[in-house]
């Protein structure tokens, strides 16, 4: 269990690594590398687009890799996607600049961009399904928010990355510092890679397979089987999803753009943000375990409908305490807080057939909806109206969604995971 922990944790601390870097680089300097053509605004959405494919291939990498996940298990698949996202975030580092070889330089960052999401498509599903069949009953949700806790180191270090990297004068950050960002992946890449090489499956997964009760074909019985879950956690994620992206990517190009803040600071708060976010993550695992999954989500989610106009002014102050405040409760309740429930939660509301597909087809459709566009969306709102009401009120619609899904899921704390059908089925047949 201890060793699942760590392969959970750091797995996805590469992730959100990855992707911290990218989206801050997106919205600090690639405006300028890879988009110097066109005016600065544009430059922003554009680096924001390219953010965004990295969603669009999370959903075709979780269907390809979520059909071994419950067939060859989930060691490989998780060594395999880490393998993936490493390369391809190293890779981002050698590119050549708009300035070097013209268009071409933001076309290989599309493909970049691409593999790093295919990669990312299972991981988070992987690692929360793991820790979830690895910890005993009474303690998955604390163990399996470790995943949210690696998610938050993640952040924090993309953030001390980029706060190291800004030491350097503006002439060199821009002409190769911004690189040393993307090639630091690798050390986290290799401490990964290492613990999850020596990982065993669960007795879980071992079980599902001796009894010979693993699908033959996982992403089919999803659509044919577990419909009703699948959609449950669609709605659960996708404004949960729009509010954790807004708070990790676009609020640092707000505060540069539009609130005018010193540029070295924006990585500096994402770091206390971030730390204090891996925090509350732990604390609200444990609390599920203690009084529930769906009290405790059904909590975070209605202050998250109200969360953005409170942030928004806390931003909009300039003080840099305020902004502090505001980026903190913004890591604790949606960039970590809230998705940390559901590490256990959509895990336990699957059957065992199909749990790997379930979980990762579910999440992944979520991301390209809401977190993979949140961003872009943010952005040209802003660009249209010029003010932050309109951001404010997409980031409210989509969090009152979630709330309305989550009253239809059932709890799931404790839940017998050898079980073949869904939590949402009224009969034992799970054909719901």
């Amino acid at each position: 269990m201890r060793r699942a922990a760590w392969a959970g944790c750091i797995g996805t601390t590469l992730e959100l690594y990855d992707f911290v870097i990218y989206g801050t680089a997106a919205a600090l300097v690639f405006n300028t590398l890879f988009f110097p053509d066109v005016s600065p605004a544009a430059g922003v959405m554009a680096s924001f687009a390219t953010y965004a494919v990295g969603f669009v291939a999370r959903p075709f990498g979780g269907l390809f890799f979520s059909r071994y996940g419950d067939r060859r298990g989930r060691k490989w698949v998780l060594v395999t996607t880490l393998a993936l996202m490493g390369v391809a975030t190293l890779v981002m580092g050698l590119l050549p600049t708009y300035g070097q070889v013209g268009i071409l330089a933001p076309l290989l960052l599309v493909v970049c961009r691409f593999l790093q999401g295919f990669g990312a498509g299972a991981e988070q599903a992987g690692s929360a399904t793991l820790l979830t069949e690895a910890a005993p009953p009474g303690m998955r949700g604390r163990l399996a928010s470790l995943v949210m806790v690696g998610a938050a180191l993640g952040t924090a270090l993309g953030a001390l990355a980029w706060v190291l990297v800004q030491l350097m004068p503006e002439e060199q950050l821009m002409a190769w510092g911004w690189r040393l960002v993307f090639f630091s992946s690798v050390f986290v890449t290799i401490a990964a890679f290492l613990i999850r090489r020596k990982l065993s499956e669960t007795a879980v997964f071992e079980k599902i397979k001796q009894d010979r009760t693993t699908a033959p074909s996982p992403v089919q019985e999803v659509f044919a089987r577990g419909r009703k879950p699948l959609l449950i956690v669609v709605f659960m994620t996708v404004g949960i999803s729009v509010q954790s992206y807004t708070y990790q990517v676009f609020m640092a190009s707000y505060l540069k753009t539009e609130v005018a803040v010193d540029p070295d600071f924006i990585p500096k708060v994402l770091l206390v943000g971030a730390l204090c976010g891996g925090v509350g993550a732990y604390l609200f695992g444990w609390l599920t375990d203690r009084v529930g999954r769906k009290p405790v989500y059904l909590a975070i989610v209605s202050s998250l409908v109200v969360l953005p106009i409170p942030t928004f002014l806390a931003l909009n102050t300039g003080s840099q305490v305020w902004i502090t405040v505001a980026m903190i409760a913004g890591f604790v309740l949606a960039g970590q807080g809230s998705v940390a429930v559901t590490m256990s939660y959509f895990p336990e509301i699957f059957g065992s057939r199909y749990r790997y597909a379930g979980v990762t087809i579910g999440r992944e459709i979520a991301s390209v909806l809401g977190g993979g566009f949140a961003p872009l969306i943010c952005a040209g709102l802003m660009a249209a109206f010029g003010t932050w009401v309109p951001v404010a009120i997409y980031m409210m619609v989509t969090m009152i969604t979630v709330l309305i899904a989550a009253m239809f899921a059932p709890e799931t704390r404790n839940r017998d995971l050898t079980l073949a059908h869904n939590a949402t089925d009224h009969d034992p047949a799970g054909v719901r």
